[in-house]
């Protein structure tokens, strides 16, 4: 697969999915194949590295938070606020319903 420059990257690139950023970054390369440049991703494993010792504050706070951030690209507010209680979580807050939904 060939970009508009010419470069042909080692492998397919997913261009969805959880992973396939992470695979992109990885691999060092954007989802058209071309290089990311070195001090972004220098700067990126970095903060990575940061945030990997940072101590968790549990699994199922972590599980609500993704939820509530991707949920709020696919689902209006009512539904993700309904299905998290529905799934045993407190639904939305203000805060998050003006920063998903503001």
């Amino acid at each position: 697969m060939a970009t508009s420059g010419g470069f042909c990257p080692p492998f397919p690139m997913a261009i969805a999915g959880p992973n396939a950023i992470d695979d992109a970054i990885a691999a060092g390369l954007d989802l058209d194949g071309s290089p990311l440049p070195e001090a972004m991703l220098s700067l990126y494993r970095e903060v990575m590295d940061l945030e990997n010792g940072r101590p968790r504050s549990g699994v199922t706070k972590s599980m609500r938070n993704r939820i509530v951030r991707s949920g709020a690209k696919h689902l209006d507010r009512q539904t993700l606020d309904q299905r998290l209680q529905e799934a045993g979580w407190a639904g939305l807050s203000e805060k998050e319903i003006a920063f998903y939904y503001g």
